[in-house]
């Protein structure tokens, strides 16, 4: 049985971006829930001054768990590899972000967080280090020695799930085939049962093409993969719809029967989402052994170190990831 009191691991990003700033401005209210910070305590503590927020750092104790407090945050420190400066990357720090990622997995997969919370790294910076990145699914599916994880985002009660991540749009259409297709909906269903308490849930399913396909005149993608998939786990239980053409898959009657969309690509389903929802929005990857959720946004660069910061997406992250704490374990 879970401790009564969840306890989250909340990686602080890039360092040179705002997820310091929205650690430190998530952090002047008191939440309902253990918040343990991973990063670089004088990184914290510098950012907090340059944004003129007060904030106290406390050191993290596995044994005893206890609320966050306003302004105040726990703390176990990975020490960044050189100095950061905000809005200006370094391909020094880039193993210091993966190392706050490892810290996180490994606690979560001992039991010792319940849940991890990720602040947004900058995938081009890691691989200028040389190391090969994707991007946070990819890299806690291997951390985690999963099969593919499954990208979905969550705006209120619109949830959109991916096929494809992190891909050239030349490169879709090879790696959308039957098995990978028929196992990213699998997970979707039941990690949608299982960490979202969805009984018999419904997901309406993209077409690849325009209109999907229209009956082959516009690609086959659909008639060759997409339906016979459908039509193979229609027979398992699943409730699946499509495939339906992306341009009148978002409107609000058809969105009202279904409890998850599945994409097929990255920038067919997330602009609709994220115009719905960009900035209370969350990131979560379905397939782990652990519960992972993030901010909807990137590094933002400019805004680092500024006023300009807001840290909307976080609280729903966390609150997310409790939420979803709550119904794993019922």
């Amino acid at each position: 049985m879970p401790a009564a009191l969840p306890r989250i691991a909340l990686t602080t990003g890039e360092p040179a971006g705002v997820g310091p700033d929205i650690c430190i401005r998530f952090a002047q209210t008191a939440h309902a829930a253990e918040i343990v910070a991973i990063g670089d305590a004088d990184l914290l503590m510098q950012r907090a001054h340059n944004l003129g927020l007060p904030l106290t750092l406390v050191s993290y104790r596995q044994a005893t768990r206890r609320h966050s407090r306003e302004g105040e945050l726990q703390i176990l420190p990975v020490t960044a590899r050189t100095r950061p400066r905000a809005g200006r990357l370094d391909p020094a720090n880039a193993r210091y972000v993966l190392d706050t990622l490892d810290c996180a997995v490994d606690g979560c997969l001992r039991g010792e967080f319940d849940a991890m919370v990720t602040a947004p790294v900058h995938k081009g910076v890691i691989n200028d280090a040389g190391i090969p990145f994707t991007g946070h699914t990819e890299y806690l599916a291997a951390r985690c020695q999963s099969p593919p994880p499954v990208m979905l985002l969550v705006a209120d009660k619109l949830r959109v799930a991916l096929a494809t991540t992190h891909l050239p749009l030349a490169d879709v259409p090879s790696a959308i085939n039957r098995g990978k297709l028929a196992h990213t909906l699998r997970v979707l269903h039941t990690d949608l049962v299982h960490r979202f308490g969805i009984a018999g849930p419904r997901i309406l399913v993209l077409g690849l093409n325009p209109h999907a396909g229209e009956g082959g005149h516009l690609g086959r993608e659909e008639i060759t993969v997409i339906a016979p998939v459908l039509d193979a786990l229609r027979e398992d239980g699943m409730q699946l719809t499509g495939p339906v053409a992306a341009d009148t898959a978002f409107s609000t009657e058809r969105l009202g029967n279904v409890d998850a969309v599945l994409a097929m690509y990255h920038d067919q389903g997330l602009p609709v989402l994220k115009y719905a929802g960009f900035g209370h929005a969350v990131n979560v990857t379905l397939g782990l052994p652990i519960i992972r959720t993030s901010v909807d946004h990137g590094s933002a660069l400019e805004l680092a170190g500024t006023d300009r910061t807001q840290h909307t997406s976080l609280e729903a992250a966390v609150s997310l990831a409790l939420a979803l704490i709550r119904t794993s374990n019922t």
